[in-house]
């Protein structure tokens, strides 16, 4: 009977053969093509949606830079949790195929409901936020679940003598997810920032085209369907793993002091399951162990599309000849970078290491990469430290910040009582010199402001709120009068990059402003605008109309984060006008950020390749999804742990990155410990010690054997393995 079904086996085997159709002749199934257009197609979704997401929570949602960061990594961890309920899906109910599908129109759903949650005119802000978090929540089912699938669906397609053939097939899966990647953190920030919807930055349309993408990702599986090889659901081993372990505790719990001590604690799992599987999973948490440490490398490695780009909007993005990169586009240097550093590090690096003869186990391989992480977050750091020169941070309690703009035709000097601020004369039309700290006695206060000018000493009785900005202009209304006018200022600088401009009208008569595709107002009379974020960009011949009149100024550059104050003036030749910078431009390029996304790149190589690798040489073939499903478990950590700080620690972006930094190095050194003392082992191995004591059991009993023998029948799935 058994050699009948191997055959009836081979015979249905060599049937799939003979129908699977071949690519041009050679050994790759037509199937696979399909599979690699889909993962390309879903990585496009997935990061394309991604790149934008940390703005969209800022800019849309109205959320501050520590609720959206915590809400991104939630999500990402979220992504990472899911897997584990995907694999139970595929091997213990649906199968693969219906798996992917069943899910891909999940996720399909999910970023449909993202989509209309962007667009503005769909409901109130609850709706929005409702609709977005519904949408991230279906999107996170959808990416996990179908994650562990789809690359071992692609794996099942071919026949077991074409190994090559299937090694390179994840090599191109694994171009395809990076070449995603890189095309969607490139095109979707460019539909997000370049194309303007329902009067602002066209989110709907940024998160609609991965929308879309999805939709022919699922498409393109389904037309597949008749060329798939596809295996029935066999049973989840990381249930039976479970399932061994909760086994071994309880009878542990109840029956340590009936029974003699055993040499380990899986060992009570030997009344019920077989000693192979014991053994197995021993192997495996010998693995486990080591994973404890490295959900701090995940931590800082996923700040790239939360931490790192809202850094990279407070920068210069200009790099010339008209080529301006988008904060969000910067996170594709990851991508570019793995691709060019797993051919540099196998073939150049590492053979360079083994000539100067030191012995790079992968452990050590691990290690250095979480000592290059954190380098990558010193870095950040140097950078976020000169990045900050640049921005003037809101006042704390019991403080107010205060410019002073001196229009008057002479110089003034400015008086607050008890206080030494603005102590020098003000020359006329001169720049201000930037905010200066006033100390409040409450949540307000009233200052009796002396103005000097000409000799003449003028009072002016203003109101200060703590946590405020303002600008004080001083000006005559009238000959041997002076007018204080305190206006409340806009300090933040815009996520986007965009300039903030205002005007102030010196003109007898109203004057109507048209910048770019922007309007401002501002009254007769020392009149103030609106203070209306900009493009940055060149503005000449900005059209400036009064009632009688049109005339036209070149402003010139409204750089990058810079804050602009722009005084008109009538002039018998025209209209004059004088540019003012209130807050100073992004002056640190965003190529400074360009040194840490190597260092996270190569942390990368070292640390995630490599753990991969490790962890799969470390444990039995049967074992390789309950290591997968450890490994996905320590990314969604990491995630929470970012989740956690960003929200708890409230600390300077500085000292949080230098804080990352710091608990990497000392996890990397615990790490080091725990890798010091760990034995590598064979896991080949393992069937020879199994073979010993089966040959040792056969000198036993009859009874023996035949109890043995049914075990081991009891899990055929992980002997055959």
């Amino acid at each position: 009977m058994g050699k009948k079904k191997d055959k009836d086996v081979d015979a249905e085997d060599h049937g799939k053969v003979q129908r699977s159709s071949k690519l041009c002749g050679t050994n790759y199934p037509v199937s696979i093509a399909f599979i690699v257009v889909n993962e390309f197609c879903e990585r496009f979704s997935y990061y394309g949606m991604k790149a934008v997401l940390t703005l969209y929570f800022i800019h849309y949602l109205h959320w501050d830079k520590n609720l959206s960061t915590a809400v991104y990594h939630a999500f990402s961890s979220l992504c990472y949790f899911t897997p584990v309920l995907g694999a139970l899906i595929a091997d213990s109910w649906l199968g693969k195929f219906k798996t992917v599908i069943y899910l891909s129109i999940v996720y399909v759903i999910g970023h449909v409901v993202k989509s209309v949650g962007a667009i503005p005119d769909v409901g109130d802000s609850t709706v929005h936020v409702v609709l977005s978090m519904l949408g991230l929540v279906l999107i996170a089912f959808g990416t996990g679940g179908i994650k562990p699938c789809v690359a071992a669906f692609g794996g099942d397609q071919f026949d077991e003598e074409h190994t090559e053939e299937r090694r390179k097939f994840f090599s191109i899966f694994y171009m395809s997810i990076n070449a995603g990647s890189v095309l969607s953190t490139i095109v979707t920030p460019i539909l997000r920032g370049d194309v303007k919807c329902f009067g602002g930055d066209c989110y709907a349309l940024a998160f609609g085209v991965p929308a879309a993408l999805m939709v022919i990702a699922l498409v393109v599986f389904i037309a597949g369907n008749g060329l798939y090889k596809k295996s029935p659901p066999e049973g989840n081993v990381l249930v039976c793993v479970c399932k061994c372990i909760g086994f071994a505790i309880r009878n542990r719990w109840t029956n340590s002091k009936k029974r003699p001590k055993r040499s380990h604690w899986l060992d009570w799992a030997e009344e019920k399951y077989p000693k192979r599987l014991i053994q197995e999973i021993q192997m495996v948490f010998r693995v486990l162990v080591l994973y404890i440490p490295l959900p701090m490398f995940w931590a800082l490695f996923d700040q790239q599309g939360s931490r790192w780009t809202l850094q990279a909007t407070r920068m210069n993005m200009d790099f010339g000849g008209g080529f301006i990169l988008k904060p969000d586009q910067m996170q594709m240097l990851n991508a570019l970078l793995i691709l060019v550093f797993i051919p540099i590090f196998d073939m150049g690096i590492y053979p360079l290491i083994r000539l100067c003869r030191i012995k790079l186990t992968p452990l050590r391989k691990m290690a250095a990469g979480m000592i290059l992480a954190a380098l990558a977050f010193c870095a950040a750091t140097v950078v976020e430290i000169n990045v900050i020169k640049s921005v003037v941070e809101p006042p704390p309690a019991k403080e107010s910040l205060v410019q002073v703009y001196n229009l008057m035709d002479s110089e003034v000097t400015v008086q607050f009582p008890g206080q030494t601020v603005l102590s020098d004369p003000l020359k006329s039309y001169e720049d201000p010199s930037g905010y200066t700290s006033l100390p409040l006695t409450g949540e307000s206060q009233l200052y009796t402001v002396t103005v000097t000018h000409n000799g003449a000493e003028y009072q002016c009785g203003l109101t200060f709120t703590e946590q405020t900005a303002y600008s004080l202009f001083l000006h005559t209304a009238q000959p041997g009068d002076t007018v204080c006018k305190l206006v409340k200022d806009h300090i933040t600088k815009s996520e986007t990059g965009a300039a903030y401009l205002r005007f102030i009208n010196t003109h007898t008569k109203n004057i109507n402003i048209t910048v770019g595709t922007d309007e401002f107002y501002a009254a007769a009379n020392y009149g103030i605008s609106q203070n209306i974020s900009v493009p940055r960009g060149e503005y000449n011949g900005v059209v400036c109309e009064t009632n009688s009149d049109q005339y036209h100024i070149d402003l010139g550059l409204l750089d990058f984060g810079a804050f602009y104050t722009v005084i008109l003036s009538k002039e018998s030749n025209g209209l004059t006008f004088k540019k003012m910078e209130d807050i100073q431009a992004n002056d640190i390029h965003i190529a400074w950020q360009v040194p840490q996304y190597v260092f996270i790149t190569a942390g990368e190589v070292m640390f995630s390749i490599t753990g991969l690798e490790f962890s799969y040489s470390q444990a039995p073939a049967s074992m390789k999804s309950v290591l997968q499903a450890g490994w996905l478990m320590t990314v969604a950590f990491g995630n929470v742990i970012v989740l956690i700080v960003a929200e708890g620690a409230g600390m300077e972006q500085w000292t949080e990155f230098l804080l990352f930094a710091g608990l990497l190095v000392a996890v990397s050194i615990i790490f080091s410990i725990m890798a010091y003392f760990y034995t590598y082992v064979d896991p080949d191995q393992l069937d020879k010690i199994f073979r010993e004591d089966t040959d040792d059991e056969k000198v036993g009993s009859s009874d023996s054997k035949k109890n043995e023998a049914v075990s081991l029948n009891d899990m055929p799935k992980q002997t055959k393995m």
